[in-house]
Parts: C-alpha cells; structure tokens; sequence
C-alpha cells in the first residue's frame, strides 16, 4: 500500500499559477496527479507547465474564478480534456487593502467577496454534481486563521476567509453520503508575493502572533493539502486543519 496515492487523479487548482497554489500544484504533480491549473495568469500558469516536459501532467486554464460564468466553462473544458475531476482545491485569493474599515470601500469589499468567497461557491456549484456522478471527490479550500481569529484591518479579507469555513462546513454536511470529502485549511501568513502586498505595519502583527517566530512556506501547506487530497483521508470532512506555527487557539 502507497500512503498519501493519488497516482492516476485529476486535480483542479485555482490560483495554481503562483504562491500557496503553485506549491500545491507541484506537490500533486510529484504525487502523480494530473493538474488542471486554473488562473487569471494564464502566463504564469504556462511557465511552471512548460518545466515539465512532454508528460501531459499540467494543464493551464485561463479562469475568473469571480466570474460564475467564467468557472462553469473551465470545469467544462477540464472534464473535456481528462474525462474526470478527484480533487479540487480551491485556492485563488487576495489580501485586498490594509485599512480600517472606514477606509473601505464598496469596490474594496466586493472585490474581496468576489475573489475569496463567491469564487469557493462557483467551483464547488459547477463540479459537485460530477463528483456524485463519479461517485466521489476531493475538496480542500484554502481559507486563514484570519476567518478564525479576525484581523484588525482587515476585515473584508477576515470576513470572505470566515465564509470559506463555513461554506466548508455545510458542504460537507450536504454531499457526505456521496464519498465527498469537503475540508479546510486555515493558514496563518504564509511566505509568498501576497505577504509581500501586505503593510510593513500589519505583518509585523500577525508575525508577532505566530509562537514559532516565523511565516510559513507554502511547501508546507502543499503538504497538507496532498494528504486531506488522498484516500488516507476517510472519515474527516467538514473539518479545519490548522496550519499556524501555534497561532490557532481552537
């Protein structure tokens, strides 16, 4: 037996073209699963399949992951092209600004809404229903310890993260019967171009707050991901797995 086997597995990442998602998408591929890289950044996409060789492992699909419309076609064209979805992981996301909330504006919070948590919806909605077909799947979203704990600042980001978790968990109460497994990862700031994006000021607070005194890499959320992405994973759904350096409390 082969621990953590998705040899053979068809893997939707979104926002796979950099950062958290480009991590997980190497890590998969390592594993043997065929990556559908869904992205916004087409380019970049292509750059990290274009490392691979001739082996078909990769594939780059330009999406909206904000766009209902945007997502359906994606799915549609992925299932074209590799007949069947296992996993998907829902990843794509923004920081939005850093400011108090009277400084926030209506483009501000839907954007975020938009991007980090309609998003999550359009691509559970558009590949469920092939999940149950196939009967089973996959499901990890990438949420933050911010959609736990709030952060000062950040509320629209606090508030999209805070959905994530709890789509997660009424998701996996609704499709459990299918062999779905619906889980969530809650992150705490992770070492990527999107901390980079983030204030001096309030990364130096939610760093402060991590009791192993650094940022995490985004190999090791890929890690995770790859095991809540296997059989191994049987009987946890609908759950929250922290990766914090300590910072989680519950």
């Amino acid at each position: 037996m082969s621990f953590m086997d998705i040899a053979g597995r068809v893997a939707v990442v979104t926002g796979g073209a950099q950062g958290i998602g480009l991590a997980i998408a190497k890590r998969l591929v390592t594993a043997g699963a065929s990556v559908a890289i869904a992205d916004i950044n087409l380019s970049g996409a292509q750059e990290f399949i274009g490392g691979l060789g001739e082996n078909n492992a990769a594939a780059a699909f330009a999406c909206d992951v904000s766009d209902s419309n945007s997502v359906q076609e994606m799915i549609e064209v992925v299932l074209k092209t590799y007949a069947h979805i296992d996993i998907l992981v829902n990843n794509a996301g923004i920081v939005g600004r850093t400011a108090p909330i009277q400084d926030q504006t209506d483009e501000d919070w839907h954007r975020m809404l938009g991007v980090d948590l309609s998003s999550v919806f359009y691509c559970c909605r558009a590949v469920i229903p092939h999940m149950i077909e196939r009967g089973g799947g996959r499901i990890i979203n990438i949420a933050s310890v911010a959609g736990k704990e709030g952060n000062p600042n950040m509320v629209p980001y606090s508030v999209a993260k805070a959905g994530v978790i709890c789509l997660t968990k009424a998701l996996a109460k609704e499709v459990a019967q299918h062999n779905i497994m619906v889980n969530v990862v809650t992150p705490a700031v992770i070492k990527t171009s999107m901390a980079d994006s983030i204030s001096p000021e309030q990364l130096r607070y939610v760093t402060e707050r991590i009791p192993m005194g650094r940022l995490g890499r985004p190999e090791e959320v890929a890690a995770m991901v790859h095991w809540l992405a296997s059989d191994d994973v049987s009987f946890s759904t609908g759950a929250v797995f922290d990766i914090t350096g300590g910072r989680a409390t519950y």
